[in-house]
């Protein structure tokens, strides 16, 4: 059972983002995801990623980072300080909402929302973890010496581009950090069951490092 499930509409530089936010009634953390790069809240794989970790009592943000308007336009989908600013006002959104006051927050980013997301938690302190699935971090650099919370890099073995990108940026972390390579997968995970390794694998990250939460603590605090 669900204490909330809706779809619902984020303002953000005077325009709204849709999205769609579930809570299971035990949960006391959500995952914001991020997207890359021409994906949106209806990605395929991150709704099955969603799903599990709803399973394991997470609740999950999904939203369109950019409106279909600004998505016409290439450029924005590697504009990753626009994306950063509709994380963190979705974020801070969050906070707002009453079903999700009592819970922390962690990232899930992929390709380019992955840079987004690590700018994003260089910033905020309550993002108490990042995970990347084929993510782009090295497009995030100057920033990553920066973020505190714990951060699982996960790629896929025949991803070499991406692979070595993820070498390079793992160094520049400044926190608590993993790269997990998955044998035999691709960029986009799509060989059988390697998105389910991916989902195991975030679940037992945020898991692991999922703080406790006090009754009259804030979803945010701000920047630092």
């Amino acid at each position: 059972m669900n204490r909330y499930n809706n779809q619902i509409s984020i303002p953000a530089d005077g325009i709204r983002l849709a999205g769609v936010l579930t809570i299971p009634a035990d949960a006391r953390a959500i995952i914001v995801f991020a997207h890359g790069s021409g994906s949106s809240r209806l990605s395929p794989r991150n709704m099955q990623v969603t799903g599990y970790l709803q399973a394991h009592h997470f609740g999950t943000l999904l939203f369109d980072l950019l409106t279909p308007e600004e998505d016409e336009h290439y450029r924005n989908r590697f504009a990753i300080e626009l994306l950063k600013g509709r994380l963190i006002a979705a974020t801070q959104w969050l906070s707002q909402i009453p079903a999700a006051r009592d819970c922390v927050v962690a990232y899930f980013g992929a390709s380019t929302g992955a840079a987004a997301a690590l700018k994003a938690a260089a910033d905020l302190r309550h993002v108490f973890a990042v995970v990347s699935r084929g993510g782009r971090p090295d497009m995030a650099m100057q920033e990553l010496p920066y973020v505190k919370a714990p951060v699982l890099l996960i790629v896929g073995s025949e991803d070499e581009q991406v692979l070595s990108l993820n070498r390079v940026a793992y160094n520049e972390l400044g926190g608590e950090k993993r790269l997990e390579i998955i044998p035999g997968a691709g960029h986009l995970f799509s060989e059988p069951g390697k998105l389910a390794a991916v989902a195991t694998m975030a679940v037992s990250w945020f898991a692991q490092h999922q703080p406790p939460v006090a009754s009259d603590q804030p979803l945010i605090d701000g920047h630092v």
